[in-house]
């Protein structure tokens, strides 16, 4: 968000439903290629507020004519209600069960194209490393149970957390504050 012309644009953080960020998205591959990263996930509840972060993992594999291996940090933005119920969902497939397409960048940028406007969730990524691009097709995000539990102290529900029924732990606020504060000055802006 701090590069305006890279950044993403203040109509899609205005309409966000929901925001994955996962740092470090693992990518390596010789014909047979797998991928995983780990993260965190917030929506925004009945009232308007981000909810507690919930713990998520993406990760896939690919098999064909590849080489190579990348780091990525990653962004998911979920678009519409579909997205959120997905996310929701145990365990979903992007490409499959939910539509991913690469967003637009530049924080003036319109948001209306036919890939933002059909996509479930919008990518967002910065790479290094020697793979050319990102397709998220066929990778499955899902809920990281070990992690909520280590972080929670037991096992609550995801879906009470991204409710808003689980107040927002210490440890956690920082990055609710973020996601919260860009949404709130995207909304401003328009």
């Amino acid at each position: 968000m701090a590069t305006p012309d890279k950044g993403i644009p203040q109509s899609i953080l205005a309409g966000a439903s929901c925001v994955v960020v996962i740092p470090h998205y693992k990518k390596g591959a010789f014909i047979i290629g797998a991928q995983y990263g780990k993260g965190v996930a917030t929506c925004r509840t009945h009232n308007g507020k981000w909810s507690a972060p919930v713990f998520v993992r993406l990760e896939g594999g690919s098999f064909g004519w590849q080489i190579g291996g990348q780091s990525t940090d990653l962004i998911l933005v979920a678009m519409n209600e579909h997205g959120l119920q997905h996310m929701l969902g145990s365990k979903f497939k992007l490409g499959a069960d939910a539509a991913a397409s690469a967003g637009p960048v530049g924080r003036n940028a319109q948001a209306s194209t036919d890939a933002s406007m059909h996509a479930e969730f919008l990518t967002y990524s910065r790479s290094r490393g020697l793979f050319a691009g990102l397709d998220l097709d066929g990778t499955v995000l899902s809920q990281d149970g070990d992690d909520m539990r280590d972080f929670y102290g037991a096992n609550i529900p995801y879906q009470n957390v991204l409710k808003g029924e689980v107040p927002t732990p210490q440890d956690a606020r920082p990055f609710v504050r973020t996601v919260a504060r860009y949404f709130v000055s995207s909304r401003a802006a328009q």
